[in-house]
């Protein structure tokens, strides 16, 4: 659990500072450089997410079940997980509406996979390694739009390649993460 708990810790530090500690993070870039700045916070992530995948699977051998969650919660997951990867490509592909709706599209798609898997997990390690990325969603995504309306962003133009590869991308991406990616990652398989 403990490097579950330090990799979560590095890996949410680096993304929710601009949140939490703006002023701080700003004099830091002031002092070192854009560049040195985002290559440490990048190095910090990379680092905390390895540990905390890695020490989430570790929890796995000292499993702590809080409940059980009912059969139909992985049918839930399994359907719930479509929009998250619709958002996903949502946020990569070209100019699109459904970025254009939502303005951070990979933050809400973390929320959705972390909120759908809390759904249909109830481990300790489930509760805490899902709860802290749900947790970081819910202060980074107000923050993010805030910036957004204060900065005044203009949304472009919706293109039709950016609606075909937020579909056709998401759906493949769903299908093939489900079937062929989800057992050699995650250890378990994404349907059953």
């Amino acid at each position: 659990m403990t490097v579950m708990l330090l990799g979560l810790l590095l890996f949410l530090a680096s993304h929710l500072m601009r949140a939490l500690a703006g002023g701080w993070r700003e004099r830091q870039i002031s002092r070192h450089g854009e560049t040195a700045w985002k290559a440490a916070c990048s190095v910090l992530a990379l680092v905390g997410l390895v540990l905390a995948i890695y020490g989430y699977g570790l929890t796995r051998a000292d499993a702590t079940l809080l409940w059980a969650p009912p059969a139909w919660t992985q049918h839930l997951l399994a359907l719930v997980m479509i929009p998250a990867f619709l958002l996903l490509f949502a946020a990569y592909a070209p100019a699109n509406r459904l970025r254009n709706a939502v303005g951070h599209p990979l933050l809400l798609a973390v929320g959705v996979w972390a909120l759908a898997h809390l759904t249909a997990n109830a481990r300790l390690g489930d509760i805490l390694f899902f709860g802290a990325f749900l947790a970081w969603v819910a202060i980074a995504y107000p923050a993010a739009r805030r910036r957004d309306q204060a900065a005044g962003r203009a949304l472009p133009e919706p293109r039709p390649a950016g609606e075909a590869v937020t579909v056709a991308g998401g759906l493949a991406g769903y299908l093939v993460f489900a079937l062929f990616l989800h057992v050699p990652i995650t250890g378990v398989p994404a349907y059953g």
